[in-house]
């Protein structure tokens, strides 16, 4: 049986961010995922100024932004007008080293993270391995794996469970997952189209109203990822057909040749979270405690500083002898921060951008500018949606 003292269920950001501090700290540290190579998954595209920090500690954060696009601002804008409330990340430049959203694609990452696992001592990253099963005692876990050259049994003294949304972690210790499956489709549309070229004043973030409803448009190097949503008489798979993506952006920019269209995905929208972060030695990060709205791009970057919080923990208890009771904090810590700052905000600025009552709108957009005109307000709220004051609160809870 191979034994390590940390084993950790999927590969994925959090896996691996997670992997990497444990090993950089002396532990024995296994990931597994079950799919054959590091994930080339698209999902999410904003990393957080704390987000970047956190990884800086890892050395990831030079190449993540070498590949990526340095975005100072960002937008809700009403389409027919261009008005707009623009939010200037430079508020932030005494409260963080990174003032500023990086928009890079999450793939980037686990691609960087991979890269260095393969290279740090302490720590193994095998593909191929998918979890079927798990037993505790009072020593650790031992969990049942399939692999290429058959079944294997592996014990660790503590697991950690980053295998997402759909957590086989989660189900095998009979935790409850609570919340919500929200009504409509988000349906990813990525081009080559440079919008910032015909729209005037677009940040690489910008969260739009617009007659029809309401759709997003996210800067890449070298591409726009575009949210839209199904027409009121629409059905999703009808949504997804290449006329409607073509349709939809006709109506952003009306021009004469068809758009290059580089993918298409539907994303079903959840808003849950896990009753309590530990399970006796299996502990919980990333979307298999928590899942959000994309809005606010808070999901990825929620799970990555659960990863930080943890290892945190679990260095100090393997490393130094720390009582057990210390995971207990983790909990207390994290998922209040996710049920009232990461899901509720998510959930915010999903209401706001849903509303299509243009008189809502109009005063809306008004009370934005408002704020924004307020340095004090601008940057409470800046601070909350960059999700620096949700760390602060979780770590000024013992």
């Amino acid at each position: 049986m191979k034994q390590v003292a940390v084993l950790i269920c999927g590969a994925g950001p959090v896996g691996l961010v997670a992997g990497l501090r444990l090993a950089l700290a002396g532990i024995e540290t296994l990931v597994i995922d079950k799919e054959s190579q590091v994930s080339d998954d698209f999902r999410a595209s904003t990393f957080h100024p704390p987000t970047l920090e956190m990884l800086d500690e890892l050395g990831l954060t030079p190449d993540l932004i070498a590949e990526g696009l340095v975005s100072r601002t960002w937008q809700i804008r009403q389409h027919e007008s261009h008005d707009k409330a623009l939010f200037d990340l430079d508020v932030l430049k005494n409260d963080t080293r990174y003032p500023f959203r990086l928009q890079c694609e999450q793939r980037v990452l686990t691609r960087l993270a991979d890269a260095k696992a393969q290279r740090t001592p302490n720590l193994q990253v095998q593909y191929g391995c998918e979890l079927t099963d798990l037993v505790q005692d009072s020593l650790g876990v031992t969990a049942n794996v399939n692999t290429a050259t058959g079944p294997e049994k592996i014990h660790a003294r503590y697991l950690i469970a980053a295998d997402g949304a759909r957590s086989l972690c989660r189900k095998l210790t009979g935790m409850t997952f609570s919340g919500e499956t929200y009504p409509e489709t988000s349906i990813l549309a990525t081009t080559s189209f440079k919008f910032e070229d015909v729209l005037p004043g677009l940040s690489n973030v910008n969260y739009v109203w617009c007659r029809e409803g309401t759709f997003s448009l996210l800067r890449l190097p070298a591409i726009w990822r575009c949210s839209l949503y199904s027409d009121a008489d629409e059905t999703v798979e009808q949504a997804l057909e290449p006329q409607s993506i073509e349709r939809k952006l006709q109506r952003i920019v009306p021009r004469s040749e068809p758009y290059d269209i580089v993918e298409i995905r539907p994303y079903r929208i959840h808003r849950r979270l896990i009753d309590n972060y530990r399970a006796g030695r299996v502990m919980f990060a990333g979307d298999s405690a928590h899942l959000t709205s994309p809005s606010g791009g808070m999901g990825m970057n929620g799970g990555i500083h659960d990863a930080v919080n943890l290892t945190d923990k679990l260095i100090s208890i393997l490393n130094q002898g720390t009582a057990e009771d210390l995971l207990d904090l983790y909990t207390r810590q994290r998922r209040p921060i996710a049920e009232e700052e990461i899901l509720a905000q998510s959930h915010l600025n999903r209401m706001r951008m849903q509303r299509r009552d243009p008189v809502w709108r109009a005063a809306e957009m008004t009370r934005l500018q408002g704020l924004i005109g307020n340095p004090v307000e601008h940057r409470e709220h800046l601070l909350k949606s960059s999700m620096i004051s949700g760390l602060a609160r979780a770590a000024a809870t013992h």
